[in-house]
């Protein structure tokens, strides 16, 4: 009996674009690059070759390419130089995974007085890449803003120059990435259209940016359904980096891709050969981020093949490799926030010089995510307490046997309206401003990432911690815990009703998927809202169907 995986498929979707915001890492090393012809008679062509062949090292070997760049920190006492390398030492970081590294790279900033002799494209280039750091470690809204405001600088327009046409292509492609990530997929291809129309194909720098967009259009191609164009999208792009120099991370990037493609048309089997050149690609290599995601879909291929030796296998990798990664990016979350107060007075001095607008909303920017990571601090501090009140309740849930799974879960999610008795803290409109919001997040999947957090949610929707925490409790009846678990597991539940491949997987598998650090949190959980196990509701589901 064949299996539908179209379900667990969606999943891996979702999870490829957690390795596609490292792409958006390069777009400031390649600005950078091009920003060094604007330097005032600094920039040499021996410099430029340089840069060009440590950025192209990025694609080889991070550890070859910060070792590179360093030695050319050593002899080169150029302020605007020792930039370029310090981000390009920068984006290794990122592509291995350390963004903790990668931030304190990048904040390492010249003295007031040099500040001031930057060009304008050098001193433009500290807020892109604050976008793409808030972009890495997932704050997507917030790279998006800055982004916007960047593209509606009339200076990047001025100039027909090569350098600066290939300049406002990153930040297209960035942007892109950005739409991709929020799945606003037409938007995202629009913005590689306009990315593709400034490149042309003269040097390596514009063929790479090309590819990517490639790389980049095949993916939400196959998101729309448009899986054969994206196939042969893929297909030229990998006979096309077979023509070019060694490029293992593209290579495996594309591979990744395309294995998806025959994931959906469930065949496993040449997924799985198509992931394995892949990763051989960088078995050797420390692209973590990007090993992550084929651990993930190796792991998938195999449960879809019933494969258990080998699912564990790769699944045991991939646990253990997100969690690094995951714990790293949590702790850049807390770092940024040095970072943006450390270096806030020029960054707005900078802003009020060229454009109040864009001062204004970065301001705000920098205000909202210090308040929320304030606010996420006390909400880790008092967790525990929160969750043991939450187990004592499903405790009692358990106990209550309940006919009617569905009309408890209308009680549940039935807000308390004595929220009334006292007045509203934040205005009406800013509620549904919120609520709105909410609504969007709640018709996405993304609530079954299992380090999906209130301070998160916050920062990707770029509203105060404190007033999203409010209008969960007062609309939906429970707080962010109840809110979050009762969305997980309505997903888990609806796919067991019509999906019946689902019936045949293990608990341990369903938790783990709808986003449950364990088996027996989840069971709990699921128990509360539905009145019965998941093992009872599964053999009530299969028995109506066999009748």
């Amino acid at each position: 009996m064949r299996t539908d995986f179209k379900t667990v498929e969606k999943k891996q979707r979702k999870n490829t674009l957690f390795h596609q915001k490292i792409f958006g890492s390069f777009l400031s090393i390649g600005f950078i690059l091009i920003c060094s012809v604007f330097i005032n008679g600094q920039s040499g062509p021996d410099f430029t070759i340089l840069a060009d062949k440590a950025f192209e090292k990025l694609y080889q070997n991070p550890d070859d390419c910060i070792s590179y760049s360093q030695s050319l920190l050593i002899s080169d006492q150029n302020t605007e130089h020792k930039i370029i390398l310090q981000n390009i030492i920068s984006q290794a970081y990122v592509m291995k995974g350390d963004y903790v590294q990668s931030l304190n790279t990048s904040g390492q900033k010249e003295s007031p007085g040099e500040s001031e002799k930057l060009s304008y494209f050098m001193q433009l280039f500290g807020e892109f890449n604050l976008a793409d750091q808030y972009q890495n470690l997932g704050l997507y809204n917030q790279s998006q803003n800055i982004i916007s405001v960047l593209l509606t600088d009339n200076k990047l327009y001025r100039d027909d120059d090569p350098k600066s046409k290939i300049t406002i292509a990153k930040l297209y492609q960035l942007q892109a990435i950005n739409s991709g990530i929020t799945r606003d997929y037409y938007s995202a291809i629009r913005n590689l259209n306009k990315s593709d129309r400034l490149i042309d194909h003269h040097n390596a720098e514009n063929k790479i940016i090309g590819l990517e967009n490639k790389i980049f259009r095949s993916s939400y191609l196959m998101r729309q359904n448009h899986a054969e164009e994206a196939r042969k999208m893929l297909e030229d792009v990998i006979l096309a980096l077979d023509k070019l120099s060694k490029q293992p991370f593209l290579s495996a990037f594309a591979y990744e891709n395309l294995s998806r493609y025959y994931f959906q048309k469930e065949d496993y089997k040449t997924s799985i050969e198509i992931l394995e050149k892949a990763l051989s690609s960088i078995e050797n290599l420390p692209y973590n981020s990007l090993k992550t995601k084929i651990y993930e879909s190796l792991a998938k291929s195999y449960l879809a093949l019933n494969d258990d030796i080998q699912y564990h296998q790769y699944n045991k990798i991939y646990t253990e490799l997100r969690s690094k990664l995951d714990a790293n990016k949590k702790e850049g979350i807390r770092y940024i926030v040095k970072l943006v107060e450390t270096n806030q007075n020029g960054s707005l001095e900078f802003q009020r010089q060229n454009q109040s607008k864009r001062f204004r909303m970065l301001c705000s920017i920098i205000i909202i995510l210090i308040i929320g990571l304030a606010i996420y601090f006390l909400i880790e501090k008092s967790r525990n307490e929160d969750l043991k009140k939450q187990f004592e309740f499903f405790e009692k849930q358990r106990k209550r046997e309940m006919t009617d799974p569905v009309s408890l879960q209308k009680k549940e999610t039935s807000p308390d309206r004595n929220f009334d008795k006292e007045p509203h803290k934040i205005s009406k409109e800013k509620e549904d401003e919120i609520l709105l919001k909410l609504e969007e997040w709640e018709q996405s999947d993304r609530y079954l990432n299992k380090s999906m957090s209130l301070s998160m949610l916050s920062a990707q929707m770029g509203v105060n911690t404190k007033y999203l925490s409010e209008v969960i409790n007062n609309t939906k009846g429970k707080n962010f815990n109840g809110y979050i678990n009762e969305l997980r597991i309505n997903h888990i539940a609806h796919l067991l009703k019509t999906e019946p491949a689902y019936l045949n997987y293990k608990v341990s598998y369903l938790a783990e998927f709808s986003g449950f650090s364990s088996h027996s949190a989840f069971t709990t959980v699921f128990k509360s809202i539905t009145g019965m196990s998941p093992n009872t509701y599964i053999q009530e589901i299969s028995k109506n169907k066999s009748v």
